[in-house]
């Protein structure tokens, strides 16, 4: 008979604590194995993300030989060191010029930035105009809006390609930034939002003499903030995140974005994957800055039309 190996002792001893509970109190019983549920879900979300930091840390020759760290006995300068960072922080000889790690995270945080900015001024408005405004062709509108949805961006990706060829505006940022400016997600997202703002609002903004655009920045805009920081989290993350649209439009390496670039690092002639994951940390960053700083009106943005009033 085999013995039970860390991980069955483990589930023993959990077992047992939770049958002795429950002999006492089956109060204390359930609480019990919710925190252990918990903190078991927690610990598996938890794992990749402690895998990726320490395979960043990891020197290339020990990179597959480990699961995580090395024991602590064979904790070195060999086995753990910066090395990955320092390739990756370098400068990078390309045909333009030598390149900074830095300069790629400036534009993926310009692109995104202003992607989001402008993709939020544009789609509010729509939203805003389909929530509050009756014209003809409204109905219709609003259907072929959602119905576009449905329509993958991957299908739409070759006319594109040849609308921004013949446009001349190939390897600039017009080409990613122009038709993302608008989404018809967006605009779908802050209709449903602006619906809820009362119409006699708008009114006795109108009657002390607020203009159109007033109303909206001062009046609707306030409103919606937490559908508005939601909106700034999801648009901000694609842009970060976005691969296909940069790889494809832009050519001249001071222009690539960082999935771009961290992709070369395991092409077909250059497997650093050690370099490619201490990379992946750092892009972490940013995002996880945006969305601590918007939590809670991504929260308040996801959960504003779950109570009926």
């Amino acid at each position: 008979m085999n013995t039970p190996n860390e991980l069955q002792w483990t589930l023993i001893v959990l077992a047992a604590a939770f049958v002795a509970l429950l002999l006492v109190s089956r109060r204390w019983a359930t609480n019990y194995a919710r925190t252990v549920v918990l903190i078991g879900v927690g610990t598996v979300m938890l794992l990749p993300f402690a895998w990726l930091v320490c395979a960043a840390f990891k020197d290339a020759a020990v990179l597959n030989d480990y699961t995580f760290l090395p024991p602590v006995d064979k904790i070195s300068n060999k086995t753990v060191n910066l090395k990955n960072f320092e390739t990756l922080l370098g400068e990078k000889q390309t045909v333009q010029g030598p390149v900074n790690f830095w300069r790629y995270v400036a534009n993926s945080l310009f692109l995104a930035s202003a992607g989001t900015f402008i993709s939020l001024v544009f789609s509010s408005m729509g939203g805003y105009a389909l929530a509050k405004y009756r014209f003809a062709g409204r109905g219709p509108l609003i259907t072929f809006m959602l119905a576009s949805m449905t329509i993958p961006g991957v299908v739409l990706l070759a006319p594109n390609f040849e609308i921004i060829w013949r446009l001349g505006w190939m390897d600039t940022y017009k080409a990613l930034l122009v038709p993302g400016c608008v989404s018809a997600f967006g605009i779908f997202l802050f209709r449903q939002a602006i619906i809820g703002v009362p119409n006699d609002l708008i009114e006795a903004g109108r009657i002390d003499g607020c203009s159109e655009f007033r109303i909206y920045m001062t009046l609707i805009m306030p409103l919606v903030r937490p559908m508005t920081g939601a909106f700034c989290l999801i648009s901000f993350l694609g842009a970060w995140n976005a691969f296909l649209g940069p790889n494809i439009f832009l050519q001249s390496q001071q222009k690539l974005t960082l999935p771009v670039v961290l992709n070369q690092y395991i092409g077909e002639y250059s497997q650093q994957y050690g370099v490619f994951l201490a990379g992946t940390l750092l892009a972490i960053i940013p995002p996880a800055v945006l969305f601590l700083s918007l939590q809670r009106e991504f929260i308040g943005g996801l959960t504003s039309g779950a109570v009926k009033q």
